[in-house]
């Protein structure tokens, strides 16, 4: 029998399809910033950094905690509806998620942090 998890699995992969461009492209920024030796200054910058992590970092929470439980209702209803493989790859993702939910509100955290001393 084919397990198909569908929202969960398929909502996880859309948030994390946004987290990584977004931290793409502030690896993108900050190392500009590092090469021309100067910090941002403006807050809008950093509001608009505080913004996204934020965003992001409740999206992809909710993800991670949407695919822990589909896969751990899934592990608990009957080992025929997750299988042990598929059960541990869904159980990595969420894990994933929940690490990368927890950078990106470190991120937010420390921007909002340095925002007053802007």
């Amino acid at each position: 029998m084919k397990v198909q998890l569908g929202k969960p699995a398929s909502y996880l992969v859309t948030v994390m399809g946004l987290v990584v461009p977004w931290g793409m492209t502030l690896v993108i920024v900050d190392a500009y910033f590092v090469f021309v030796r100067c910090l941002p200054r403006q807050p809008r910058i950093i509001i608009i950094l505080i913004a996204g992590d934020l965003a992001l970092s409740y999206l992809s929470l909710a993800a991670a905690c949407s695919t822990a439980s589909t896969t751990m209702l899934l592990h608990d209803a009957d080992r025929s509806y997750c299988p042990a493989k598929l059960c541990t790859r869904y159980q990595l993702s969420a894990a994933m998620a929940f690490l990368s939910w927890f950078l990106s509100m470190c991120s937010c955290l420390f921007n909002l942090w340095l925002l007053p001393s802007l």
